[in-house]
């Protein structure tokens, strides 16, 4: 008899994958790879509970879905850090010397 699949581990997949290429959507990746993990997580400790209640390749993907959710996380918490820093860094200078600043926006064509 087939055993039945993890309640979460396609969903897990799925928001884990989506989460890397989303981390560069302003913290969507964040949300997606942290819903990806709790969920994995749960299905994980279920299946360590009873092996034999679930199928091997839904443990696998659901494995599968937490690493590509820590991942995307990762790359999503790295990229909203160098967002502020670059906020932080422009806007420094532009406080400081703020003719300067129209200049670099000037050249760059932003302005």
């Amino acid at each position: 008899m087939a055993q039945p699949n993890l309640p979460n581990a396609t969903i897990a997949l799925i928001l884990g994958i989506l989460s890397i290429p989303a981390c560069c959507c302003y913290g969507i990746g964040l949300i997606f790879g942290i819903i990806a993990w709790v969920l994995a997580g749960s299905d994980i400790k279920k299946y360590n509970l009873d092996p034999n209640a679930y199928s091997i390749s839904s443990y696998k993907n659901t494995k599968a879905g937490k690493i590509c959710g820590i991942i995307g996380a990762i790359l999503s918490l790295l990229y909203i850090i160098c967002l502020i820093a670059m906020i932080a860094f422009f806007g420094w200078a532009a406080l400081r010397d703020p003719q300067l600043m129209k200049e670099l926006l000037r050249e760059k064509g932003l302005q």
